[in-house]
């Protein structure tokens, strides 16, 4: 049997954050999520360490750094550690309207696509097409 397909979620706000991963659990996929860029580098570290890494890492822009702070170059410094450790691991960046300069930046960081919030039964398709599912 095939093994679930491991998510990490790093977005500070809440209800877009519960949202995402109700949708994310309901599509088949084990979702983990943390609330900043800390906390995402925690729990990918601790995935690692139990031999268990995640698949794909979705991830915001603009939250808590890794120091706790608010900083719109949160999600890209996350991305830039995980992509450090994990160079293979696919990205999706999350943004709003008005970020999509710095979500394409995110692409030229490394990560595989950006996804405007909102818009959770696409986000889906995209999983799928980047891990060939």
């Amino acid at each position: 049997m095939e093994d679930e397909i491991r998510l990490l979620l790093v977005d500070d706000e809440r209800l877009v954050r519960r949202s995402m991963e109700k949708t994310l659990f309901r599509a088949g996929f084990d979702v983990t999520v943390a609330a900043s860029a800390g906390a995402g580098l925690m729990a990918f570290n601790a995935a690692r360490g139990e031999a268990e890494p995640f698949d794909l890492a979705i991830l915001d822009l603009h939250m808590p750094n890794l120091a706790g702070v608010n900083d719109k170059n949160a999600g890209l410094e996350l991305l830039s550690r995980l992509l450090a450790t994990q160079a293979d691991l696919p990205v999706i960046v999350l943004t709003a309207f008005d970020e999509v300069t710095r979500a394409k930046e995110s692409i030229v960081r490394g990560a595989r696509a950006y996804f405007v919030k909102g818009r959770e039964a696409q986000l889906i398709d995209l999983i799928n097409d980047i891990l060939e599912l």
